[in-house]
């Protein structure tokens, strides 16, 4: 029988983290502050320069005045006084050493490069309290991998939330094979204080998420470089046939598609599976698509070209 990963959970034998340092203010990182100061916790957002800072904090207050007025629709006072004092709770610095000093927790959410995540969490690991718990929201490297640059692997876990973060209820909680139950157990009395989801999974490739949902959207590009559909009748099919919000093409332009050529490219690279090279085999038309610069929403045009509300014209593909 295969080992499952259980996690077991008690309130009453965790310490409430009160102290949270999120380092990387995109918007990954600046949802997470967010969420964080949103539970009334006290949270520190980290990045290289002031102006990246502005841009975090503005991103934080645009979604907090979103969620006030959809909140108290006639009230701008209870809008206002939400906005403020959530804002109140959350602290920006452009020093990552300093700002991990007095932190119960760490969660990095920069950009997904295993030496740039190791070099920065060996760096903070000479100045964080040994209590101090080490999180990545990395959705596609090896946690071990991570925290293999720290002397705190049963204090490091994965903690990966989903985009948009306020919005979207799910974490994977990810343990290594070193990670305490202490540690474990402290990240979902974390995630449940912000109002998520969390779940469990061992340290595997894509976790639960993406490792269902990256084949998933690579065999719909399968379907369609074979000639076999086109893009938006797969959308249609998988909306209407199977109840999915958006269909693949839909979803990857969304998640970006120099994001899933990233994670493609690690699997197929990294895997000395026949099984896992084949799940995540390149293909020439996402390629294509990236070497144009065509990422999917952020970009302006991936599988469908945008005019900043929806999709307004059908793809190419």
């Amino acid at each position: 029988m295969a080992k499952c990963l259980t996690v077991s959970y008690s309130s009453s034998s965790v310490t409430d983290i009160e102290r949270v340092t999120v380092i990387g203010s995109g918007l990954m990182g600046s949802g997470i502050a967010q969420v964080v100061a949103a539970a009334g916790i006290q949270a520190t957002l980290v990045d290289v320069s002031e102006q990246a800072l502005d841009k975090g904090r503005g991103i934080i207050t645009a979604s907090l005045k979103r969620m006030a007025r959809k909140k108290f629709p006639d009230s701008p006072k209870d809008q206002e006084s939400l906005v403020e004092e959530t804002l109140s709770r959350v602290h920006v610095s452009t020093n990552a050493e300093e700002a991990a000093s007095n932190a119960g927790l760490v969660v990095e959410a920069i950009v997904e490069n295993l030496e740039v995540k190791k070099k920065l969490f060996s760096s903070l690991d000479r100045v964080a309290p040994a209590s101090t718990i080490f999180a990545s929201n990395t959705s596609s490297l090896p946690i071990t991998d991570i925290a293999s640059a720290t002397g705190r692997a049963d204090r490091f876990a994965g903690l990966h939330f989903f985009n948009p973060v306020p919005q979207m209820k799910l974490v994977e909680v990810i343990r290594t094979d070193a990670t305490s139950q202490e540690t474990i157990d402290a990240l979902f009395s974390l995630c449940f204080r912000l109002k998520k989801a969390p779940v469990g999974c061992a340290d595997t490739p894509g976790f639960i998420v993406n490792r269902l949902m990256v084949p998933y959207m690579m065999e719909a590009i399968r379907l369609v470089e074979r000639g076999d559909a086109s893009p938006e009748d797969v959308d249609t099919a998988m909306k209407y046939g199977a109840g999915y919000p958006m269909g693949p093409f839909e979803l990857m332009d969304v998640v970006g598609l120099d994001t899933l050529k990233f994670i493609t490219d690690g699997w197929y690279n990294d895997t000395a599976s026949l099984q896992g090279k084949a799940l995540a085999a390149p293909s020439h038309m996402l390629n294509h698509l990236v070497k144009q610069g065509k990422y999917g929403r952020k970009s302006g045009e991936g599988f469908y070209s945008y005019n900043g509300v929806g999709h307004d014209k059908k793809s190419k593909a």
